[in-house]
């Protein structure tokens, strides 16, 4: 069969959401407040479906479950990946998320190791990115207290910034930025602060101060960051749950597939993807796998597209 897996996003509304998702990539959005584009994504919160050839209107989520040998058979129950485009309009909660251990025993689904391509940033925009809490009862207490400048860590970010967030990892995305965003698939988010803004009917959200006092990582971590550019390839991470790429494509490149499965998302540019004897026009804003049975490809044109394949404990 040997043909590409190209996926239908699924558009989410969000109170900090806007508009760039419509204005930039063409998405037909909910509202005037859409903050996220599921790009690739089986989860069932927002199932994307596959648009054309042999599989076309199948879930993704059914694909996976129905036909392992696309995705060389895995060992995971679901499928481990997700990826996302975010708009912050506004800026998200200050967030945290648990492991796979907590996650299970708690919320019924894996937990959240993710990270952050910075697709665009306004001038001053700024990330939440860990906290300066020494100890546990020291994070505590700022946080009873309110002390959020106290405890919160601020890192300015430009485009084309790279950020690793494990699990346990404090964070907010701020306001004017969008990224894209590679993560386990799950939606398991406790809110540790949400700036005391109230919802369209004039409520606050939840907060979920216990669980995250439970499984926020105390002192933060900084991970290393060894990034590493080979000809059209920028390597951003290697991890445990998955790797992520940037290729930057003028012209030709030809891909060997040695990875169960591949995902990318075109952020610029267009351009051809040849199997075989079959071409595929891709381009800005499209979103699409290489399936286990698919060797070596060639893509022509200009293109930047980020690239991920799961790591070990996603497979």
């Amino acid at each position: 069969m040997q043909e590409p897996l190209f996926i239908q996003p699924v558009l989410q509304e969000k109170m900090w959401g806007g508009t760039k998702l419509r204005d930039i990539y063409g998405y037909k959005i909910p509202s005037e407040h859409t903050g996220e584009c599921w790009a690739i994504s089986a989860h069932p919160d927002g199932v994307g479906k596959i648009t054309i050839g042999t599989f076309a209107g199948m879930g993704l989520d059914e694909l996976y479950q129905t036909h392992p040998e696309l995705f060389g058979h895995p060992t995971s129950p679901v499928f481990p990946l997700l990826t996302k485009i975010i708009d912050a309009a506004d800026a998200l909660s200050v967030q945290v998320h648990p492991d796979d251990a907590y996650a299970l025993k708690n919320e019924g689904e894996l937990g959240k190791t993710e990270c952050w391509y910075v697709i665009d940033a306004d001038e001053g925009a700024e990330i939440v990115y860990g906290h300066t809490a020494q100890s546990r009862q020291e994070f505590e207490d700022l946080v009873e207290a309110g002390k959020w400048e106290q405890l919160l860590r601020y890192i300015p970010v430009k485009k084309g910034d790279f950020f690793f967030v494990p699990s346990g990892t404090i964070h907010a995305i701020g306001a004017g930025i969008t990224i894209l965003e590679t993560q386990q698939s799950s939606n398991t988010t406790y809110r540790v602060y949400d700036f005391d803004r109230l919802d369209q009917a004039g409520h606050a959200r939840d907060l979920h101060i216990e669980a995250s006092l439970a499984v926020t990582t105390i002192p933060h971590q900084d991970p290393e960051n060894h990034f590493q550019t080979e000809g059209a390839v920028t390597t951003f991470i290697e991890s445990e749950y998955f790797n992520v790429y940037k290729w930057d494509i003028s012209n030709t490149f030809d891909y060997h597939q040695e990875a169960p499965y591949t995902l990318f998302s075109v952020l610029e540019g267009q351009g051809e993807l040849s199997i075989t004897d079959n071409s595929y026009s891709i381009g800005k804003g499209m979103h699409f796998i290489l399936p286990h049975d698919i060797d070596s490809v060639r893509f022509t044109g200009q293109l930047e597209m980020i690239v991920s394949t799961p790591g070990p404990k996603s497979q």
